[in-house]
């Protein structure tokens, strides 16, 4: 089999009926993978396969519904997918709310904070028992460099309901959330054959930005990358070979960079794993 052949290999994919997790799909989808995608909107969902279908007539792929903003959605959407049986070789946490308009969701999170982080982290929990059959597993976390503009980390925005509002300064939380999950999971599952991965996809010129006005969507896109470019890193933490033994670390452009100083934090990372853990048994199922 070539280096670049994943035939026989299972990637479930959040977020992937547009924008960076689209790219990655078609990606993935021409090395022969098989996909579950992961999404709010079955139109959009079934749009995307029948798409990638066109393109790779041959492609294996599923849809489950999932909102990572309803922790019952998410349990839902994990029972469908551990109920096939089926091993799961890679877990791509891409889906994600950017900075703008905050709310509190039914579970009483702030909206951003457990779509970035509630969600994923319970999905990712819940899924364990596919990656670690598979014979290697791989979990990969869409962060972002905004994770570096918190020098504070504050528990209220885990608090339900939120303490503390703000929103980009909770988008950076949430991604800051990202790259300390990714870094206990890998304390946590050392023996395993499982790793994890945090990375930042690079600024990028996709539909994450439809809510600003018009020509200010037009002025920050002249600067900003494709999704194809943005699509490089998740898919490098997602299949490099030579990332195999590796875990815990943050990348962007397709390397190890080093993140911001609380993102080091080992002390941090296993408080923010249990303080996660206690506020979801908290919501009742």
């Amino acid at each position: 089999m070539a280096a670049d052949d994943l035939r026989g290999r299972t990637f479930f994919i959040t977020g992937a009926t547009a924008g960076i997790g689209r790219a990655v799909a078609e990606g993935l989808a021409a090395r022969g993978a098989t996909l579950i995608i992961g999404a709010r909107s079955d139109a959009k969902a079934q749009e995307t396969v029948r798409a990638l279908r066109q393109s790779y007539p041959q492609l294996e792929c599923s849809v489950v519904a999932l909102d990572l903003a309803s922790l019952a959605s998410v349990r839902e959407a994990a029972r469908q997918v551990l109920a096939s049986g089926r091993p799961i070789d890679v877990l791509i946490n891409n889906a994600g709310r950017r900075a703008g308009r905050g709310g509190t969701t039914a579970d009483g999170f702030d909206v951003t904070i457990e779509t970035n982080h509630v969600g994923p982290f319970l999905l990712t929990e819940l899924l364990l028992p596919a990656l670690t059959a598979a014979p290697q597993g791989r979990i990969v976390n869409v962060a972002s460099r905004a994770h570096v503009r918190v020098g504070r980390f504050n528990w209220g925005a885990l608090a339900r309901p939120p303490r503390i509002r703000g929103g980009l300064y909770i988008y950076a939380m949430s991604k800051l959330m990202n790259v300390l999950h990714a870094k206990e999971l890998a304390r946590r599952l050392a023996g395993t054959r499982v790793t994890t991965y945090s990375l930042h996809p690079g600024v990028v010129a996709s539909d994450f930005w439809r809510e600003l006005p018009g020509p200010v969507q037009w002025l920050l896109k002249l600067r900003m990358i494709s999704n194809d470019e943005g699509a490089r890193t998740p898919l490098y933490c997602a299949t490099a070979r030579e990332l195999s033994t590796t875990t815990g670390r943050y990348y962007a452009w397709c390397r190890e960079v080093q993140p911001s100083r609380l993102a080091l934090d080992s002390g941090l990372a296993r408080e923010l794993y249990d303080r996660t853990e206690a506020a979801i048994q908290s919501v009742s199922p």
